[in-house]
């Protein structure tokens, strides 16, 4: 069992330690992707105005784009051997960072609640204990898996992807045979706000896996090619969200009246009764378990990395790292409980709402990784606030600042709608303005910082110390 068990956290992982090869990546996140929130994301862009023909589009474009800034940041996991938001120092600071880290945390908590909200529903059918028990169950559930660590998560995704894929080709069959393809996508109108609305309903799907991502990949071998890494990545994303989300969209585009509100029994519906729908209820639940795993224990590598930068802390306990995953769980339980009956647009407006605060940590992020400092890190000055990348960057923090408000005039959600939203015709395109203001910015302030550059000379064990055990 101590092999199984991750012994690690925010720790570097040494080369004597590191396994795999970067096809993981693919079915890791493809496993990831083929599950329920991701059909209820497709389903939005129907529900909130698009036609079927043009929703597919723009969560194919969105699925895209966003899931190329996410496997760039899945790339640095195999250089550093670091969890991702730990590289967050270099940028802002070693206690800086806990300004984007705080929202990441948020962010956890918010999809471990969506998604236990769905996979309660599909445990509380399946055991007959009704939802809220069944929401309970399945928090628990997620917890036990996330402690045991990476090597788990890589398993189940891998089961998942699997059993995944042959449930949701089979529901398309049964949806097509219920319904006819060529009338959903017969309405070619084209309508540009509620385009961009799917586009940034998967973008954002996609960006907000950028926190956790190399956390998934930083266990494999140096020499693991940036390319692959970054390929394997974003084909096995792209590949399972657009999968689920185009199910989404033909399945709200279909019997809009039956699946809003009932998504998980309408699903079921269509694959049958008895033991068909208790097969299909599992699958649903596994699917969400390990995008639940994932948030979990991105959520705890978190949380370790935002104490530490106060405490000096570079290692954890099995019970300190027990009772920061048991932290989430409760949090993210609580929300699913006191949410569930209002689930469609509260997701809708979280996702977007979530997409104002991490387009431009993404931005600063990749430009200095891949332009600032050339993929170099100094590993040890990430832990010590009077070292290289210091206590808190104001000028980083200023930037993000910047990148925030800079979206506020193009954001549109159902609680604040900024005023250039109209004069585009609604449109929403603040995740653009995200992702590009704060990434000039940043280039333009931070690139003659040769203070905090690791130079090209820089010794071997600068890069990669032996870590112990967390």
């Amino acid at each position: 069992m101590a092999g199984v068990v991750e012994r690690r956290s925010i720790d570097v992982v040494p080369d004597d330690e590191r396994h795999g090869s970067a096809v993981s990546q693919f079915t890791l996140w493809l496993g990831a992707n083929l599950q329920i929130t991701a059909v209820i994301t497709g389903a939005l862009a129907v529900v909130f105005g698009a036609n079927a023909f043009w929703s597919l589009i723009g969560l194919l474009l969105g699925n895209l784009l966003g899931g190329a800034v996410m496997a760039l940041h899945s790339a640095q996991g195999p250089r550093l051997g670091l969890p991702q938001m730990i590289t967050s120092r270099a940028q802002f600071g070693v206690r800086g960072a806990v300004v984007p880290l705080a929202l990441v945390i948020v962010m956890y908590i918010g999809f471990f609640a969506s998604g236990s909200v769905l996979a309660g529903q599909a445990v509380g059918e399946l055991t007959h204990l009704g939802e809220t028990p069944g929401i309970v169950l399945f928090a628990a559930v997620t917890a036990v898996a996330a402690a045991v660590g990476y090597r788990l998560i890589h398993t189940l995704g891998k089961i998942a992807g699997l059993v995944c894929a042959l449930t949701f080709v089979y529901l398309g069959i049964r949806l097509l045979q219920r319904t006819d393809l060529g009338t959903l996508l017969a309405d070619h109108r084209f309508a540009l706000p509620v385009f961009l609305l799917a586009v940034s309903l998967s973008a954002s799907w996609q960006l907000a896996f950028g926190p956790y991502v190399a956390d998934y990949s930083r266990y494999l071998p140096r020499h693991t090619s940036a390319r692959a890494t970054f390929w394997w990545t974003l084909s096995g994303s792209v590949l399972g969200s657009q999968w689920s989300m185009t199910f989404g969209a033909l399945a709200a585009a279909a019997a809009p009246a039956a699946f809003v509100g009932h998504e998980v029994s309408y699903i079921v519906g269509l694959g049958g009764a008895g033991l068909i729908a208790s097969v299909l209820y599992f699958a649903l639940a596994l699917g969400k378990l390990t995008i639940n795993i994932l948030n979990t224990y991105g959520g705890f590598m978190s949380l370790v990395t935002s104490v530490s930068g106060f405490r000096g802390q570079r290692t954890l306990t099995p019970r300190g790292r027990s009772a920061y995953i048991a932290g989430i769980m409760v949090a993210g339980t609580a929300v699913a409980l006191l949410g569930k009956d209002s689930f469609l647009t509260s997701f809708k407006d979280f996702l977007l709402f979530l997409l104002t605060f991490f387009t431009p940590w993404s931005a600063i992020n990749l430009v200095d990784y891949y332009l600032i400092s050339k993929e170099r890190y100094d590993i040890p000055a990430l832990s010590d606030p009077a070292g290289r990348y210091g206590a808190w960057n104001v000028r980083a923090l200023t930037v993000y600042v910047l990148g925030v408000l800079a979206q506020l005039p193009f954001l549109a959600t159902h609680f604040y709608t900024g005023p250039l939203v109209a004069p585009l015709g609604g449109a929403d395109i603040s995740w653009l303005v995200g992702l590009a203001v704060p990434a000039v910015l940043y280039w333009l302030t931070a690139r003659r910082d040769t203070a905090r550059t690791v130079g090209p000379a820089a010794p071997q064990e600068e890069l990669n110390p032996a870590g112990s055990g967390g």
